[in-house]
């Protein structure tokens, strides 16, 4: 690696200023790393400029490299339930939320309680009564929006989306909350935000935007947000990378990626051994969330389906 002052260190010293080699402090590590790649770093912003023509085709190829170890890692599994201590299913109306007490939980857990209380309306978990009115379930969601819960904000969030409990239509506050329930750990915030730009609803359609939510969405562990970017990928004609995205959104819970992978197979552009891969993948899922009470309660009501 050529440098300013003709020395010379070795591409792998990151101990030493990449332009003008000039050594890092050991106690005080004066030097700052390159953000993007990680690789190199420099005494100040001059140097970095200086370097920038060297670095420049490295440092695009690594951080393409970092990009794709995160995006591509296996998140974790959802929460279990807590009461049944089983995984909580994907499919929205295998579960609920209850603003009482923050919790949610399972739709076979709901439906057990509901069987048993009968005509008694109260949380599966806490016992706190079902709010009687619009007011008090909004007064309950805003108690918890108080208190940083990322659920109730998304949940808020949809709530401005849809012009929905007497709140005005409107998408600039539902983004708002969004963006405040996403950094609060709320996936399917970020994944919202994606639908939002890619459909331009409320704002400007921007399928790059999209796509950058979508993958946070997706870092986050929301399986449909990365159904999407495999998509996005497949239309493209990049089927090995919107593979690894549909597996991943199978582990999640995400069916449709497998009917995406059994229609791919019958075309000719998947193998046999992708489909049998796929096949696993959403077996291994259904394994940790079936439950004859879950089943019990999806055939008792529809809208109590989890997968």
């Amino acid at each position: 690696m050529s440098t300013t002052n003709n020395k010379n260190i070795d591409d792998n010293d990151i101990t030493a200023c990449a332009n003008c080699v000039k050594g890092e402090d050991k106690n005080s590590g004066d030097l700052k790393a390159c953000t993007a790649c990680k690789m190199v770093k420099y005494c100040d912003r001059d140097c970095q400029v200086a370097h920038r023509p060297q670095h420049k085709k490295a440092c695009k190829k690594r951080a393409a490299e970092l990009h794709d170890i995160e995006l591509f890692k296996l998140p974790l599994p959802n929460e279990d339930c807590p009461i049944c201590m089983l995984r909580l299913p994907t499919l929205l109306s295998g579960w609920r939320y209850y603003s009482c007490c923050g919790k949610i939980i399972c739709s076979g857990c709901i439906h057990a309680v509901d069987k048993r209380d009968m005509v008694e309306q109260k949380c599966p978990f806490c016992r706190t009564p079902s709010p009687y009115s619009d007011e008090e379930i909004i007064e309950r969601l805003e108690k918890r929006i108080d208190a940083n819960d990322a659920q109730a904000t998304g949940t808020h969030g949809s709530h401005y989306a849809n012009g929905e409990y007497r709140f005005p239509q409107d998408m600039g506050k539902a983004l708002e909350l969004w963006h405040q329930a996403a950094e609060l750990g709320h996936s399917e915030s970020y994944s919202n935000i994606g639908v939002a730009y890619y459909n331009g609803h409320g704002i400007e359609r921007d399928e790059k935007k999209a796509n950058h939510y979508f993958e946070l969405a997706a870092i986050g562990g929301n399986a449909s947000a990365r159904l999407n970017l495999g998509d996005a990928e497949g239309r493209k004609g990049m089927f090995g990378r919107a593979m690894k995205h549909w597996m991943i959104a199978l582990g999640g819970g995400d069916n449709r990626s497998l009917e995406t992978i059994k229609q791919l197979f019958k075309s000719g552009l998947a193998n046999k051994d992708d489909y049998s891969k796929a096949l696993q993948a959403y077996q291994a899922y259904l394994s940790e969330i079936k439950s004859p009470q879950r089943d019990e309660a999806a055939v008792a009501d529809e809208d109590c389906k989890y997968y």
